[in-house]
């Protein structure tokens, strides 16, 4: 069974506090042109989205200089309060697993308190993440930081671990083994929303 992780992009898609609001427009009417097209302009953090070390680390890399096969990987289901190290612990994370942490936050996606009071990752847990060699790690919030200076990015971005936010659909992973696919454009950029999927065995 594939379950689709990812948020539709339209313009009532919430954005970061900052962040660029999406612009969409038409480029071609089908009734008019013969064809429907549409201008986009969309931020890079926008909806699912992956960040890449770019994002966070002077001199990191952009995304299209990251292997597609970092970008696919087993996945881990893990239901989390605040970052809580013991269920990570108790996860069995390995090597290359993409794991997603469930917050409970997505239900909240279009009322104001998502970016405003949300549970963000420990220091511990980022840099046991790191430690465990993960391809990424992605949650259904709008940020695995809630403080200034963005430090949870930081140690996990500098750790090669890239980062999925703004993901939906995890609790129906529970108790499943699965496959992630979270294919982001490729961009010479800092990051890029994403269509991410996981594939149930």
């Amino acid at each position: 069974m594939i379950i689709d992780l990812s948020v539709a992009i339209n313009l009532q898609t919430p954005v970061y506090p900052g962040d660029p609001a999406t612009k969409i427009e038409p480029a071609g009417v089908l009734s008019r042109d013969g064809y429907c097209d549409h201008y986009i302009s969309p931020g890079t953090h926008v909806g699912t989205h992956i960040d890449a070390p770019m994002h966070m680390i002077e001199g990191g890399i952009s995304l299209d200089q990251i292997p597609a096969d970092n970008f696919i990987g087993q996945g881990r289901y893990i239901g989390v309060t605040n970052g809580n190290l013991m269920a990570i612990q108790d996860a069995h994370i390995e090597h290359g697993d993409i794991v997603l942490l469930d917050t409970g936050m997505n239900e909240k996606y279009h009322d104001p308190v998502y970016f405003s009071d949300y549970p963000a990752m420990s220091e511990e847990t980022a840099h046991y993440l790191v430690k465990k060699k993960v391809k990424m790690v992605g949650l259904d919030a709008c940020s695995v930081d809630n403080i200034e200076g963005f430090p949870i990015h930081k140690i996990l971005l500098a750790g090669n671990v890239l980062i999925i936010e703004n993901l939906t659909n995890l609790r129906t992973l529970a108790g499943k083994q699965f496959k992630v696919y979270a294919l982001p454009l490729n961009l010479e950029l800092d990051a890029s929303p994403a269509r991410v999927i996981a594939e149930t065995t």
